[in-house]
């Protein structure tokens, strides 16, 4: 791999050298390199799909697993199916995220699919970063998929995160919450330019007990579009939250539509949406302190998407 390369994995991944633990790395389609332990194995779709499966034995604790994808080739685009099978009492984390370096005329797009199995009191991070870059007029597109199915007693807490340099998103997750177990989900959001994304999120509350939150910050700068729509299903004795916060700068355009449905008398669910532009004090405090109207700006959305 080259410099670009690793600077595609430092911004997706926080990768500078190859990772400890297990991992794959996949770079224009192929796969670069590969590592497995003894409780995580990685295998090589078969029968025409491309892609990986990552099998994690029962009472896996404190391993990593880093799956990231780089992209340079201009004109290149994958579909890729990875499904994660995870074993009962594990506690793991896993990256991913892509990378795309466009210099070229042509289109450069990721779409993935990723199928999650948790098993009964497992606990899983999850962290997914998407970057855009390269001074081509070839857009940078990306569509992510991520399906979860927790069952009884396990955890998920997902973090999604798109800074810069993406013409093009849309995003899909569905996440089925069995009997006692808990999905959360950060996701951050910024778009630029003529920038488009959109985010579909279901969580189903299937099982008594269990609980979901949605924590959704965005921020659409020049021309750019944003549309959420957020949903939370109560099937059971449960609670789920969803908050979604944008900030709305130049001609943007940002559409919150968050939805609670209730199939379960016990079933307790809240939303919350609030768009709307930097407050003006916030902008003078920071002036007052010495710096300029963009550097107080830039202060307060790097704040707001921590």
């Amino acid at each position: 791999m080259d410099k670009t390369d690793w600077k595609l994995l430092k911004e997706i991944a926080d990768l500078e050298k190859t990772p400890q633990g297990a991992y794959n790395i996949r770079r224009n389609g192929q796969l670069d390199s590969r590592s497995t332990t003894a409780n995580i194995d990685i295998t090589t779709k078969t029968g025409g799909k491309s892609g990986i499966d990552i099998r994690v034995k029962p009472g896996t604790k404190k391993e990593s697993i880093h799956i990231p994808v780089i992209i340079q080739a201009t004109g290149f685009t994958e579909l890729v199916y990875n499904d994660f099978f995870i074993g009962e009492d594990c506690d793991v984390d896993i990256v991913a995220g892509c990378g795309i370096h466009n210099t070229g005329c042509e289109t450069a797009q990721h779409d993935g699919l990723h199928t999650f199995y948790i098993g009964k009191n497992s606990k899983v991070r999850y962290v997914e970063r998407h970057y855009g870059e390269g001074e081509g007029e070839g857009k940078r597109i990306f569509n992510p998929q991520t399906v979860v199915y927790l069952e009884e007693g396990a955890s998920i807490q997902m973090e999604t995160t798109q800074i810069r340099g993406v013409d093009s998103t849309k995003r899909d997750t569905k996440i089925v919450v069995g009997k006692d177990a808990e999905a959360v989900i950060t996701e951050k959001l910024l778009t630029h330019g003529s920038q488009t994304a959109q985010s579909d999120m279901e969580i189903v509350l299937d099982g008594a007990g269990a609980s979901g939150r949605v924590i959704s910050r965005s921020v659409a700068q020049g021309q750019s579009k944003q549309v959420f729509y957020p949903k939370m299903t109560g099937n059971a004795a449960c609670f789920g939250h969803v908050q979604c916060d944008s900030i709305i700068m130049d001609q943007a355009q940002v559409s919150s539509i968050p939805a609670i449905a209730a199939n379960h008398v016990d079933a307790q669910l809240i939303h919350e949406a609030a768009i709307g532009r930097i407050a003006g004090d916030q902008l003078l405090k920071l002036m007052t302190l010495g710096l300029t109207e963009e550097e107080a700006e830039e202060k307060i959305l790097d704040g707001f998407l921590q």
